[in-house]
């Protein structure tokens, strides 16, 4: 097995942890009181719920499985991968929180795995570098964070579907640029061992833009409007991913110029198609707030 193939099956295993971490999640989320970034309390409520506490868990080795990716690809292929999450919640959400699926989803869900393989096959990215340098990386980091900053101060309280897109929104930003950092943080693993990855400021970075995700996508999934959270999460993240991996990492797509064109419509094809799937009105009264259950959502 190459090294692509193998990121590639690392991701799709990541992709689907994250999956399932995430419908465990929101059916704990919405059990539990609301939360609140002026009451930070709020959030240790949420370790009194054991189907939370197991969803969370299951992080540990989706991001691992997302590390050992990176480490073996290019950012700009791995990061969309994980729009694929979509997918995966299909069925998990049929089973586990009572979610209904329609033809319709089926159908988006297939665009969603022909616009990846487009992008995969087609885009081919290539060449590139391991880092970029530190005022690059702040600088980006100051845009990111600007832009989340932004979104979440327009969430009000009384709109809940607008709260729900801009902490999604934030969310997706924190899991996008913590995925990037993850690359050059692995790479100096490899070169420098523990010791410098723990002196490099990029692995508390990445610590800060993971928390950050989480706590964002906890206030997002609690709105119980979880269609905007989806649609905005999925397709901002790997958004986030391929932007900082062409633009900092100065990964390019592989000539020639129609292959990149196909690329790209691919790339965007699968992030309407998710979309699409999350914006679907197919929630019925049984995936109502007051029952408990939550509906779709994507990490990583």
């Amino acid at each position: 097995m190459s090294t692509n193939t193998l990121a590639t099956v690392l991701a799709l295993i990541a992709s689907a942890i994250f999956a399932l971490s995430t419908v465990l999640q929101q059916r704990g989320g919405l059990k539990a009181p609301p939360l609140s970034l002026s009451h930070p309390a709020s959030f240790a409520r949420l370790a009194q719920q054991r189907t939370w506490l197991i969803g969370m868990a299951l992080l540990i080795p989706g991001w691992t499985l997302q590390a050992m990716a990176l480490d073996r690809g290019r950012v700009a292929v791995i990061q969309p991968i994980f729009t694929l999450g979509v997918v995966f919640i299909l069925p998990l959400g049929y089973w586990l929180t009572n979610q209904t699926v329609t033809w319709q989803q089926v159908g988006e869900a297939a665009l969603i795995v022909v616009g990846l393989v487009l992008f995969i096959l087609l885009g081919d990215p290539a060449g590139g570098r391991n880092n970029a340098p530190n005022w690059q990386w702040f600088a980006a980091i100051v845009v990111l964070v600007g832009i989340a900053w932004v979104m979440i101060s327009v969430a009000g309280e009384k709109q809940l579907s607008l709260k729900a897109g801009a902490f999604g929104t934030a969310s997706g930003i924190g899991n996008g640029l913590a995925a990037t950092l993850t690359k050059p943080v692995v790479e100096l693993l490899h070169t420098g061992g523990l010791g410098a990855v723990l002196l490099d400021w990029k692995l508390y970075a990445i610590a800060i833009g993971g928390l950050l995700g989480i706590v964002f996508q906890q206030i997002a999934l609690q709105t119980a409007r979880l269609a905007p959270a989806v649609a905005s999460g999925a397709v901002v993240n790997p958004l986030v991913g391929v932007t900082l991996g062409i633009v900092l990492l100065q990964e390019r797509l592989a000539p020639p110029t129609w292959h990149k064109v196909v690329a790209f419509c691919g790339l965007g094809l699968a992030l309407a198609a998710s979309a699409a799937i999350a914006l679907s009105q197919e929630r019925s009264a049984k995936e109502a707030p007051a029952e408990g259950v939550g509906g779709l959502a994507t990490t990583g």
